[in-house]
């Protein structure tokens, strides 16, 4: 029997749900390592699965910083308005919108490619994966700027 504690700790690691992350450290044996690897592997098949489905919704996050100076908007996009408006949704997208500002990637593959920077274990394709395995439908970074008054 998995310990609760362990559960709540991937939990808090990953976002993932409370039955997600039972099954994923049952089957690594209560290693929590192992347990990540697995659903890191099981949210890239989902992702996968849900590449052909249609995009019809999202929101648009901002991130200003230095007082105005740099300024960074990112397009998430989802399936639904249900995910959308998911407070946790908005978050990533804020979350994405602060790393564009802070890292300015030359493109969105480029952006994708790199370590998150409030989990450098991921990266962010890796994020937006996670977000499609927690969310149960297709998301992905539709457009991304980044603009410096300084520049």
């Amino acid at each position: 029997m998995i310990d609760a504690k362990k559960i709540k700790e991937l939990r808090d690691q990953t976002g993932l749900s409370f039955g997600h992350c039972k099954q994923a450290l049952e089957e690594a044996g209560g290693d929590l390592t192992k347990a990540v690897e697995l659903l890191r592997a099981k949210g890239e098949s989902v992702a996968g699965k849900k590449a052909d489905r249609t995009l019809g919704a999202g929101t648009v996050a901002v991130y200003l910083h230095n007082g105005g100076q740099i300024g960074a908007m990112l397009l998430l996009r989802s399936e639904t308005d249900f995910v959308a408006k998911n407070a946790e949704f908005k978050t990533l997208a804020e979350d994405l919108a602060m790393q564009v500002a802070a890292t300015a990637p030359e493109n969105l593959e480029t952006f994708l490619a790199e370590p998150f920077i409030k989990n450098p274990d991921s990266t962010v394709g890796e994020m937006v994966k996670a977000a499609v395995h927690k969310f149960g439908e297709r998301i992905e970074v539709g457009q991304l700027a980044r603009l410096d008054a300084q520049a």
